[in-house]
């Protein structure tokens, strides 16, 4: 049976609690990353995850209270835990695929953080990793086919 530990993204591009809006906005620009799982710089135990949904929310709202010039600034002064989504699920490594796919898609995950038994992030889970095992099991099925 295929885990999650087969198709999970890892490693994790990930940021601590002390980092701002402008790097979490850096990252994903410029990484292509839409999830970034927020860390505590001392245990390294997941405390937060920044979405790309979230993170546009917050830059959309800097720019309508102080414009596009001082977004850049604000960016800077605002603390990722204002932007990070606190209330998530994670999963494990060791869990099947068969277990996590109908959780993932009922509680429509954009990603969903693998954490190992010391709740430290050892990867992540993603539609497109998902996406990914698709391609990879529609591969398969047409080579068996010809």
């Amino acid at each position: 049976m295929l885990t999650v530990a087969d198709i999970m993204t890892c490693p994790v591009m990930q940021l601590h609690e002390g980092n701002t809006l402008h790097d979490a906005h850096y990252i994903t620009r410029h990484r292509g990353i839409r999830h970034l799982p927020v860390v505590n710089k001392d245990t390294q135990k997941i405390i937060g995850v920044v979405t790309q949904k979230s993170l546009i929310a917050k830059v959309m709202s800097l720019m309508v209270l102080y414009g596009n010039e001082a977004l850049e600034q604000h960016e800077k002064q605002t603390n990722i835990m204002e932007v990070a989504v606190c209330d998530f699920d994670t999963v494990k490594a060791e869990e099947t695929i068969q277990e996590v796919a109908p959780f993932f898609l009922r509680n429509k995950h954009g990603c969903l953080p693998v954490v190992g038994d010391d709740n430290q992030v050892i990867g992540i889970l993603t539609s497109t990793d998902f996406v990914n095992l698709s391609m990879m099991l529609i591969d398969k099925l047409e080579r068996l086919e010809s």
